[in-house]
């Protein structure tokens, strides 16, 4: 099986239900979940059973397409002011990345734009909708991935930190997509994936991702780059994001900006991937992307069959850090590549 058919969000066929492939159990077992109600709904994406920014958009649209049928609305304005409670229920769920946010936004919008409409019609707006931006996801992949395969040449030594495949998005991916389109097409990359604490989502779901679709991958831990660096092995690195700022500053998986540092160090070309619907007009830098913060069990317990560390230590567990837009060479959208100096290039993008 392709990495092109793992569906990781979907609506079951009554439409009374969001389908999800459980990432949390990956690699090992390959489970889908029916969830209908909206504590197991935001439980979901909290849990990062369902995570990516673009596959969290998704959801999310689907998730309030099938809340807001299990509303008895008394009005129209009843029926409105429930979506936009429900919407921002789930919103709560995560803090960093923008996708999340900005598909819900779309969907209430939608809502408030049909006074005029009977609830069922409206539903089926909601419907479409949720379908479309499924479908913008699949363009934007393919898109990205054509722009980044410029990037690689045959044989190209590429590092990736976290997960930015399909198992985030719909179709390919956004870091993960020029590598899988040149695997396609014959030019056999070798990629050196980073393990990424706290939740081992480069162990478990990237290295999954890329060997089911047969490229040469090689995992290593986080505090491994900078060995693979210098002895000659990477060529570039590509690393997904969860918001983009005005400025080019980017937040994504905690050790980027590690990784980001020693690439610079090394001349090493530095390459971020991500939907246009990332970039965050309203945030003017890093500074202002609020980090989130996990649990510190995810460092002491989290796939250890027994704690390894003191029961009484204090534990400091971003999910996030800030890669500076001065490190980065190029962001890549479907819309293009862009490069510094980023407040011009992102403006362009985003008019």
């Amino acid at each position: 099986m392709s990495n092109e058919s793992i569906e990781n969000v979907r609506l079951n066929d009554a439409g009374t239900a969001v389908v999800i492939l459980d990432q949390t159990l990956l690699p090992n077992e390959t489970k889908f979940l029916e969830l209908r109600e909206a504590a197991e709904l935001r439980d979901a994406i909290v849990m990062l059973r369902v995570r990516g920014a673009p596959a969290i958009g998704i959801f999310a649209a689907y998730a309030l397409y099938v809340l807001a049928r299990q509303i008895v609305p008394v009005s129209y304005e009843s029926f409105v002011s429930e979506v936009n409670k429900l919407s921002a229920f789930l919103d709560s769920s995560r803090p960093t990345a923008v996708n999340l946010g900005k598909q819900l936004r779309r969907m209430t919008r939608l809502v408030e734009s049909l006074p005029l409409s009977p609830v069922p019609e409206i539903l089926d707006s909601m419907l479409r909708e949720a379908t479309l931006i499924q479908q913008e996801d699949v363009e934007m992949c393919r898109a990205i991935s054509e722009y980044g395969l410029t990037l690689i040449s045959k044989g190209s030594g590429i590092l990736t930190h976290c997960n930015a495949g399909p198992l985030a998005t719909s179709r390919y991916g956004t870091a993960l997509g020029p590598i899988l389109l040149a695997q396609e097409r014959g030019m056999t990359p070798r990629v050196f994936c980073c393990e990424t604490r706290p939740l081992l989502q480069g162990a478990r779901l990237t290295s999954y991702e890329l060997s089911r679709a047969g490229v040469d991958c090689t995992l290593i831990c986080d505090n491994m780059s900078g060995i693979v660096m210098n002895e000659g092995k990477i060529d570039a690195v590509f690393v997904g994001c969860d918001r983009v700022a005005r400025n080019g500053d980017v937040a994504n998986k905690i050790g980027t900006s590690v990784h980001a540092v020693l690439a610079r160090y090394r001349g090493i070309p530095f390459y971020v991937f991500c939907p246009s619907s990332t970039i965050d007009p309203d945030c003017a830098s890093g500074s202002d992307i609020e980090i989130e913060l996990r649990r510190p069990e995810e460092i002491k317990e989290l796939y250890f069959e027994r704690p390894s560390a003191p029961d009484n230590v204090k534990c400091y567990n971003p999910a996030f850090d800030v890669t500076d837009n001065s490190l980065i060479t190029a962001i890549v959208t479907e819309k293009g590549i862009c490069r510094a100096p980023y407040k011009e290039s992102l403006a362009q993008f985003l008019r």
